[in-house]
């Protein structure tokens, strides 16, 4: 999609790609990482196939426990890809899972590790490539982790990865969901809202209804928790989130009208921000920003 789109820069597919997802990754000439030799094969078959060359980064299990081959395999596996015909060794990385914590030890002992792995690899005589390590919270807390490169992912965005990190960045949320109120209703106390019929209205209130639900990647779970905004005032979710439709309370004293803007979260102070709903469900904010389907229309903005 991005080389579709006219991305043309550098990709690096950070996930063990099936099989079957070899020749794509060939084709749009996106780098990946290996973690074994079967995989470094099955690549360098394939390129050699169209005549190509992919670009590898070897990948390094220093604690994480998900992809990488262990740090004593790391030149085995670097000398596969350097001596690959059709396969180049473009970098050498690890991950953290725990670079949010406050104290560290654990993170710095794996890149202790890390940097021990690559030098086996340079003592073999080859180069390791771009060297990279750091995600969201080393890039905040552990500069000697920035190496040739850092892969940030939810600062990105404006978030911090937990709140155990020391809060030393001026982040700026920057992903906003917004709606329109498409149908507006008042209705007497006592009035039932939504499936299960679980909330009911304590006066006369006017209910918005605002065409946005799970099935867009507004959680279900926000349910008789989640607030919206309107014209710079919170109301709650009335009852529970349909898959396409939520409704809001509105109380009796409000000054909204069909089609006016509701912000379910974002950067403006009055709203909630992402990590804001992530509370009310005991998650972190990147899976709030990473719920939102592909129905939903994107609209980019140039800050600059």
């Amino acid at each position: 999609e991005l080389r579709t789109g006219g991305i043309s820069v550098p990709v690096v597919l950070l996930s063990i790609p099936d099989p079957e997802e070899i020749p794509e990754i060939v084709e749009h000439d996106i780098s990946c990482v290996a973690a074994d030799k079967e995989f470094i094969r099955r690549v360098n078959r394939e390129a050699g196939s169209r005549s190509k060359k992919v670009n590898i980064h070897v990948k390094i299990d220093t604690g994480m426990g998900r992809i990488g081959c262990s740090p004593e395999d790391a030149a085995d596996l670097a000398a596969a890809a350097a001596d690959s015909s059709h396969c180049e060794l473009q970098g050498t990385c690890t991950h953290f899972p725990v670079a949010d914590e406050k104290e560290g030890t654990r993170t710095r002992n794996q890149l202790s590790l890390f940097n021990r792995a690559v030098k086996s690899i340079q003592e073999r005589g080859i180069h390791p490539g771009l060297v990279h390590a750091a995600n969201s919270g080393a890039v905040i807390s552990l500069k000697e982790s920035h190496l040739d490169m850092a892969r940030p992912g939810i600062i990105l965005y404006g978030y911090y990865p937990s709140k155990n990190q020391e809060r030393i960045l001026d982040l700026k949320p920057v992903m906003e969901l917004e709606s329109k109120i498409v149908f507006l209703k008042t209705v007497p106390p006592g009035t039932g809202i939504s499936y299960g019929l679980t909330y009911h209205t304590d006066r006369e209130s006017v209910i918005a209804t605002i065409p946005v639900g799970y099935g867009d990647g507004y959680s279900r779970l926000l349910s008789h928790k989640a607030e919206v905004c309107i014209r710079g005032k919170r109301y709650p979710v009335a009852g529970t989130i349909c898959m396409d439709q939520l409704m809001v309370d509105m109380g009796r004293s409000h000054e909204a009208s069909l089609f006016d803007r509701v912000t379910l979260f974002g950067p403006q102070r009055e709203a909630p921000d992402a990590e804001d709903l992530a509370d009310l469900i005991d998650t972190i904010p990147y899976e709030i920003t990473c719920w939102i389907s592909r129905r939903v229309p994107r609209v980019y903005l140039d800050s600059g």
